[in-house]
């Protein structure tokens, strides 16, 4: 599973979906084309952000079906843990999932 790391977003959750699709998109559409399952590490942020994140991994998982696409927010052994699951889960994608801090 690849692992791509999403990092500088704005707080604001409008400005945050707008960069993500314009800077992150391309990268993570590559790599599903490619064959490649993908885990989106994102860094922490308020619920204001969690509608986008999960429009985004359900849109990108229907796009790039069968591939796997997940959004997963946390860093740390937290996000180590989820990444682990998530590879040895092979029915999981589109899924947005919070790693506890």
């Amino acid at each position: 599973m690849k692992r791509i790391e999403v990092e500088g977003l704005p707080e604001e959750p409008l400005a945050a979906a707008g960069l993500f699709h314009q800077n992150w998109l391309d990268p993570i559409e590559r790599a599903l084309d490619a064959g490649q399952d993908v885990l989106v590490a994102l860094e922490s942020a308020d619920h204001t952000h969690g509608e986008w994140r999960k429009a985004a991994a359900a849109m990108l998982a229907r796009k790039h079906s069968p591939g796997r696409v997940n959004l997963v927010a946390g860093e740390g052994e937290a996000l180590a843990a989820i990444e682990t699951y998530l590879a040895a889960a092979p029915g999981v994608t589109g899924q947005y999932l919070e790693a506890a801090s």
